[in-house]
């Protein structure tokens, strides 16, 4: 954390010296296209309503309500969740038309330079977490179409608390030395040597769907690293690598498989949760095949990590033996003893890569907290893991983590049972019971 701090104080003195003069304001000639109109004209003309419903469409495509929208309520797009940071939480902004709370006086200039170049109303730099750094790489078009629907949902009143972050990364002209640093202000350039399919999954990877902003491992100060989505740790999750690699990627899975993944949130192994059963719920279940197959391509194209599988742990291992205990006692009825689960329900923990991944923070807050998976159309029951925080102890998770990472074919390191107890911290669980 002191290397943060430090790291976060001198990008701050950088934006002071050099960010003044060398960055630029972020609304590039493309954003000349945006007209300054503030209120859209009624009624419509038969193209624009056509318009709208694309707009629609790029909402999900770039899952605008889950950032945009409080947990438990019902008032789309009307902001106050709170976006957690290694920095502190991000409260997400009201994003519906109305005037005095939301963008109901934003111009639609305005709106592309805040959408796309990470520029406030009032000119205000916002943070990151708002992936304007992805969102850059919308088509004008695109944007346009966004801007009508976005004009279009329900005016909702609702004040949203201020972003207080410590020092310094509450000086918001900090953020001129980050975009300086980490900022590509350019939008999408088709690669004309690959496939009209391949460039559509890279718009939608790369811009709207801004897969990178959890699957690209971030630097001490929040820059994407060049591992490119090679996995990240969330805090209590762990985004796996969702690239062509076979061993902790998704290479080994064919392309109607990852499309039945991100349609119905599980496949022949996985079974999204946490963050990811958010995306899945509302947005990429909602793409159409044809884009979901886009995606998939150009997924398995990325060489991603040069992570190869070890040799699996002992089944002598003394960690090894109490999490086989473990497993049998509290795991079997529903992932079965070959660790194969039921398919949709129950994920596979056999041959399943994100259970292979460096960081094992998602099986301990699994097994601690438990979850459930995505919601969806396809699959409107998914499935449900209870917490076991109360009965198990960190030594017995991190033993059965280990167990399942090398069992069945799997081979990963050892958990350490300190790993445990962080995530237990992480997630301000009580202790076991019965445990001083």
């Amino acid at each position: 954390m002191k290397k943060i701090k430090i790291a976060g104080g001198l990008v701050a003195v950088a934006a002071v010296i050099a960010g003044v003069m060398l960055y630029q304001n972020g609304n590039t000639s493309a954003d000349n296209v945006a007209d300054n109109q503030i209120k859209m004209k009624q009624p419509l003309t038969g193209e624009e309503k056509k318009a709208l419903e694309r707009g629609r469409y790029v909402a999900i495509a770039g899952d605008c309500v889950a950032c945009h929208t409080a947990p438990g309520s019902k008032e789309a797009f009307s902001g106050g969740y709170a976006i957690s940071t290694p920095f502190g939480g991000i409260f997400a902004s009201n994003i519906t038309p109305d005037p005095k709370t939301g963008i109901g006086n934003w111009t639609e200039r305005e709106f592309y330079r805040a959408v796309r170049h990470g520029k406030g109303i009032d000119g205000e730099n916002l943070y990151p977490a708002m992936p304007y750094n992805a969102y850059v790489k919308v088509s004008d078009r695109d944007m346009h179409d966004l801007w009508l629907y976005m004009r279009s949902v329900k005016p909702v009143h609702n004040s949203v608390p201020p972003t207080q972050l410590p020092f310094p990364y509450n000086i918001r002209l900090a953020m001129m030395g980050w975009n300086l640093l980490f900022f590509e202000n350019s939008g999408f350039t088709p690669d004309l040597t690959k496939s009209a399919q391949w460039n559509r999954g890279a718009y939608l990877v790369e811009g709207l769907e801004h897969c990178g902003a959890c699957h690209t491992p971030k630097n001490l100060i929040g820059g994407d690293t060049g591992d490119y989505l090679q996995g990240s740790n969330l805090g209590e999750w762990w985004a796996p690598e969702i690239t062509g690699n076979t061993y902790t990627g998704i290479g080994g899975w064919s392309e109607p498989q990852i499309v039945e993944y991100l349609k119905l949130g599980s496949n022949h192994v996985a079974v999204a949760s946490g963050a990811m059963a958010e995306a899945v719920t509302n947005s990429t279940q909602h793409l159409t095949d044809k884009d979901l197959h886009a995606i998939a391509a150009y997924l398995k194209a990325q060489p991603g990590s040069r992570r190869t599988q070890p040799a699996a742990l002992a089944a002598g291992n003394a960690q090894m033996k109490m999490g086989a205990n473990v497993y049998e006692a509290n795991c079997t009825a529903c992932h079965n003893s070959d660790g194969k689960g039921i398919p949709h329900l129950a994920a596979s923990l056999a041959g399943n890569p994100a259970i292979l991944s460096p960081d094992a923070s998602s099986i301990l807050t699994t097994v601690m907290q438990g979850g459930r998976g995505a919601v969806t159309v396809g699959n409107p029951t998914s499935g449900a893991m209870p917490s076991f925080a109360w009965k198990l102890s960190d030594e017995q998770t991190a033993a059965v983590a280990t167990y399942i990472r090398n069992s069945w074919g799997n081979a990963a390191d050892a958990v350490p049972v300190e790993d445990a107890a962080h995530t237990r911290q992480l997630l301000s669980l009580p202790a076991q019971l019965g445990q001083h």
